[in-house]
């Protein structure tokens, strides 16, 4: 048996079936002896690999989730001096399509083990479903690794204050996928708005999203496909039977995997909100909405006004409409901050801005995708550049959209403690939602 570094929910032996953390071998105690040496082989930040400032050292990395992660793991591909070694995904056809793409030398591997057993890789992207994000992240940083980690960074907030303890006590860089904190137009506004203060004091974001989804709907129980590890998909989750409306992207929908449309696209516009105004965790938070278009499976509303109050500091609000066939006025508009003297509008890969009668008087626009995100990892790593957007940065942002949708889910407005890690007050009940129930076994540590 290849020994594992972390504290994994299974044997490292592929070969056999996945075995719970309580199993009788490997023990907890040889895993944490695992980590314990390999910790002291890497030492501090200012001494690992890759991190005296040359680019000539090479940097290594394996990408889990080849839906989102086919096109981060081109965008690690095409950076100076980095090698992408590995590809996995629990759907073996997904896994040797983007290994095939990538070039000969890239592995396939349906087993995400096989990355943690694998001392030369620097860098683990995590881009698979919600319920995975953390517990994999964990996991990485416990073995050695960097992380990039796609939004929200946890399936609920107990994981995202779990992934910060492990980056800090493992000593190891996360990088949260929103990635907008690397565009230089969207730094520049915002910088703008908190150091310039070019539209005055700001006190209110707007959040606009629409999209013309359709009905996810009803499953029928069956028999996983060939290809597909159903039991490593579930992981940490409590196991389900398969439904065939659910894989590969349905399961957004569904709570015990995801967390609606506000954890899988609020989260970038509630993470530019809260930058942009300066602040982390709420006092107040309400939100209204439903499941209106379609009756399916979906559990998560398709239409939603979510409310978030920061006490002095203003308010930030974000209204959905995921399944509308209709554009609203709204359509193109990202963020709008309403500030004492004007606004600024953050659209595209920059911002507009107005002054106090609403007329236009400057406009900026620069270059966004993914590369600029995944390089200031790299540079983070080899220079010990500022990181863009870190696991506390991320779980902060992913925290908002947990504390909107549990509202939803308790249906009624919540008081939260700022000072309390954004902790919901005087409510059992939606507290009941800060951390899940897990496979027996699975649940994450640190």
């Amino acid at each position: 048996m290849t020994k594992a570094r972390g504290k994994l929910p299974f044997t490292t032996n592929s070969n056999q079936p996945p075995r719970p953390m309580n199993s009788n071998k490997p023990t907890r105690r040889t895993f944490i002896g695992g980590v314990s040496a390999t910790a002291a082989g890497l030492g501090t930040f200012s001494r690992v690999r890759g991190q005296d400032g040359s680019a000539n050292d090479k940097l290594v990395v394996a990408v889990m989730g080849m839906g989102r992660g086919g096109a981060l793991a081109q965008s690690f591909h095409g950076l100076p001096n980095v090698e992408v070694s590995m590809v996995c995904d629990v759907d073996r056809k997904r896994s040797d399509s983007a290994a095939k793409s990538l070039g000969p030398k890239v592995q396939s591997v349906t087993d995400f083990r096989r990355i943690l057993d694998r001392p030369d890789i620097d860098i683990l992207v995590i881009a698979t479903c919600n319920h995975w994000h953390a517990p994999a992240a964990i996991l990485g940083c416990a073995a050695g690794k960097h992380i990039y980690v796609e939004k929200p960074c946890s399936h609920n907030p107990h994981e995202g204050e779990l992934l910060m303890q492990a980056s800090r006590k493992h000593e190891r860089l996360v990088q949260h996928g929103t990635q907008r904190r690397s565009w230089p137009k969207i730094v520049e506004g915002i910088r703008r708005l908190r150091e310039e203060k070019v539209i005055g004091r700001v006190y209110r974001a707007d959040c606009f999203y629409t999209n013309r989804r359709g009905s996810i709907g009803k499953g029928k129980a069956a028999a996983p496909p060939a290809h597909l590890d159903y039991d490593l998909w579930q992981g940490p989750a409590p196991r389900r039977p398969y439904r065939d409306n659910i894989l590969h992207y349905n399961w957004h929908w569904l709570w015990h995997w995801g967390n609606g449309e506000l954890g899988n696209n609020g989260v970038h516009f509630l993470d530019v909100a809260r930058w942009g105004m300066g602040v982390d965790y709420p006092t107040r938070v309400n939100y209204a909405g439903g499941r209106y278009r379609y009756e399916d499976d979906q559990e998560s509303p398709d239409t939603s006004d979510v409310t978030l109050e920061f006490g002095d500091k203003g308010q930030i609000s974000w209204r959905a409409t995921s399944c509308s066939p209709f554009q609203s006025a709204e359509s193109g508009t990202f963020v709008t901050f309403t500030g004492e003297s004007g606004s600024m509008v953050i659209r595209n890969q920059g911002y507009v801005l107005y002054d106090g009668s609403g007329k236009e008087v400057e406009r900026e626009d620069g270059p966004g995708g993914n590369d600029l995100h995944t390089g200031n990892l790299v540079d983070a790593i080899r220079k010990g550049s500022p990181l863009a957007c870190d696991a506390e940065t991320g779980h902060v942002s992913s925290l908002l959209c947990h504390l909107g949708n549990i509202s939803h889910r308790v249906d009624r407005l919540m008081k939260c403690d700022p000072g309390a890690g954004g902790q919901i007050v005087g409510d059992q009940d939606a507290m009941g939602y800060w951390k899940r129930q897990y496979e027996p076994g699975w649940e994450p540590t640190v």
